[in-house]
């Protein structure tokens, strides 16, 4: 009986040490450590890069368990920047974008080892919403790092990468075979909320 009940303490006390343990963080937008990143070709002639400047979000991680974390993400798509003005208010026009929020929410992580140099990856199951349509995607990812910062708060770090089909997100406009394919990168620090 003795050794039961010292079980399920240990057990017990393993379990609210490892809650304990997980953290929730904050995408850190007013300090700009966020980055979607896209590239797409332009009629198979040449490459169009772009950026969105408007982004949030929140996670849940611990370094102990990477596969119990929980990312939820937001972009606002009318913050699109390709360097060019006029391209910027196309992309965001009804015949692209549309001005919407694209969302990602993560369904499942499942770590996959170390890469190059060194670094925890993981493969990070979820759900992307962009133009209301919602389809499940696989984002390689990498943790980056994490640890204190010079303002007294604790970050952690991530990147990944995905691609996607335009032709699966809605009606957009069909600009040929070769401009369906979106190569996206993603990075950005979360700060630990306190």
């Amino acid at each position: 009986m003795l050794k039961k009940t010292l079980a399920a303490l240990a057990i017990g006390s393993t379990l609210l040490s490892a809650n304990v343990m997980a953290a929730d963080y904050v995408v850190d937008k007013e300090g700009q450590h966020a980055f979607v990143d896209f590239k797409i070709s332009h009629l198979g002639y040449s490459y169009i890069t772009g950026t969105f400047k408007d982004i949030d979000g929140k996670f849940s991680f611990d370094a102990a368990k990477p596969e119990d974390s929980k990312i939820e993400f937001n972009v606002n798509t009318a913050s699109v920047f390709t360097n060019n003005a006029e391209r910027d208010k196309h992309i965001s026009s009804k015949d692209f974008l549309n001005g919407s929020k694209a969302t990602f929410v993560s369904t499942s992580v499942k770590p996959t080892g170390k890469n190059a140099a060194g670094k925890d990856t993981a493969d990070v199951a979820g759900d992307l919403t962009i133009l209301g349509v919602t389809k499940p995607i696989v984002v390689k990812a990498t943790f980056l790092g994490e640890g204190k910062d010079p303002w007294g708060g604790y970050r952690a770090g991530f990147e990944g990468t995905f691609n996607l089909k335009r032709s699966d997100f809605g009606k957009q406009k069909d600009l040929g075979p070769s401009s369906d394919a979106v190569e996206m990168y993603v990075t950005f620090e979360g700060v630990k909320a306190k």
